[in-house]
């Protein structure tokens, strides 16, 4: 771009998304003079997912404005939590790169949806809107594509990090121990001898608390690692609300 100049300065949280010579807080930006002031942020490295309030010399506008030479950009992160218009209930759809998020969200009884295999960006964005679901990822890429429902960057690679990331940014209903973390499926109380032949002679002997997914009727026991699961229930329902009695 080569046409009117402004001056765009990024919240300092967006800043990682913007190449390291371009993290000043003011940073002279040209424009073409046609594109919206959405496409010169995108331009800038950061996802419109991440964007909140946009402001032009003192006023909010909207992402399809079209900024004039020597206007004075300021572009926020979303607020929290983030309201997403159209989801209720709130719903996730994480990469193939977040299972760990995956597993630990459904643990907190919280709608993840996802995929164990690379099925491609397109597949993933045709599928968040489909299904009204918010589109978890550290691919800023693909939280770039138009067919989104909707979509956040998940900002660490350290997944009690990436929980608190979610859980404080959305706020979703916190429901522990209802749902299946191997494929989402909602748990139900099941007896010892309707679920006998699933178990090990074992876990038969030791265990009288079963849950069975009603999906992929995977069974659940409080078994050896009850405790660090308790651990990460206890900690998000104190921080976040819930209920955490399993």
């Amino acid at each position: 771009m080569n046409g009117p100049g402004i001056q765009l300065t990024l919240a300092p949280e967006l800043r990682l998304f913007a190449p390291p010579s371009r993290r000043a807080e003011r940073v002279p930006t040209a424009t073409d003079g046609a594109s919206s002031l959405g496409h010169v942020v995108e331009s800038a490295g950061v996802p419109l997912t991440e964007v909140g309030r946009l402001l032009v010399d003192g006023r909010e506008v909207p992402v399809s404005y079209v900024p004039s030479a020597g206007q004075s950009v300021e572009v926020f992160g979303v607020e929290r939590p983030q309201h997403v218009p159209g989801a209720p209930p709130l719903r996730f759809l994480l990469d193939v790169h977040l299972g760990t998020l995956a597993r630990r969200l459904r643990l907190l009884g919280v709608d993840a949806a996802y995929e164990n295999e690379d099925i491609g960006d397109p597949a993933l964005a045709t599928r968040s809107a489909a299904e009204q679901r918010v589109l978890l990822s550290r691919d800023r890429g693909l939280l770039r594509r138009r067919e989104l429902f909707a979509g956040a960057y998940v900002y660490s690679d350290n997944p009690d990090e990436q929980l608190r990331d979610v859980l404080g940014r959305f706020a979703p209903a916190l429901a522990p121990w209802t749902r299946c973390t191997a494929c989402n499926g909602p748990l139900r109380n099941a007896d010892k001898e309707s679920v006998g032949d699933r178990l090990q002679s074992g876990t038969h002997r030791s265990y009288d608390v079963f849950a069975q997914c009603t999906a992929c009727e995977r069974v659940y026991w409080r078994g050896a690692h009850h405790a660090r699961l308790e651990r990460i229930v206890s900690e998000a329902v104190e921080e976040f609300g819930g209920v955490a009695t399993p």
